[in-house]
């Protein structure tokens, strides 16, 4: 099983519409996938989840269960002010550790409305996962001018970031 991570809480975000292109890529490909969707993050994640209740809030385990089920992850982070979401960075904080996603391989891709495409994100997240012992795909995808290459309907227009996502995907389920 493989997990789609949406890496933002931000209501109605390109971050969800790139994660359901991805899994269009996948059901071509015949893996199965789950999502994550950081949209469904308790709202008390902060004050009742992190630190020395680590493993005790009931709501964000049962979000983080079906991660016990995934060997892989597909992380999506949209790029927000050069680095992750802060709702990314907190839902790591508060994964179990060691382990989590220790361990799990991962894929990223980050998205930003500029023309990096997420490349300081992708930075930044690659260290926080190699920290965790979580493998990264080295085919980290970036998608540059995200809301000209996406359209309405959430296509990815661009067959180059077509071709580089289907490439990524194949790679992290021939691991």
């Amino acid at each position: 099983m493989l997990t789609l991570l949406v890496g933002t809480s931000r209501p109605e975000s390109r971050t969800r519409r790139v994660a359901e292109f991805y899994a269009t890529l996948l059901d071509e490909l015949g893996a199965p996938y789950q999502y994550l969707d950081l949209m469904d993050l308790p709202a008390d994640l902060l004050t009742e989840a992190l630190y020395h209740n680590a493993g005790r809030h009931d709501e964000f385990n049962r979000l983080i269960a079906p991660l016990d089920q995934s060997d892989k992850l597909v992380i999506f982070a949209p790029e927000y002010n050069c680095s992750i979401p802060g709702a990314l960075k907190t839902f790591i904080d508060a994964l179990p550790y060691p382990g989590g996603i220790r361990g799990k391989k991962a894929a990223l891709v980050a998205l930003s409305s500029g023309s990096q495409g997420g490349l300081l994100a992708l930075s930044h997240l690659t260290d926080i996962l190699f920290y965790l012992g979580t493998s990264v795909l080295p085919q980290r995808v970036r998608l540059p001018n995200i809301s000209k290459a996406m359209s309405k309907e959430g296509e990815i227009t661009d067959p180059l970031l077509r071709q580089v996502l289907r490439e990524q995907a194949e790679a992290l389920l021939a691991l």
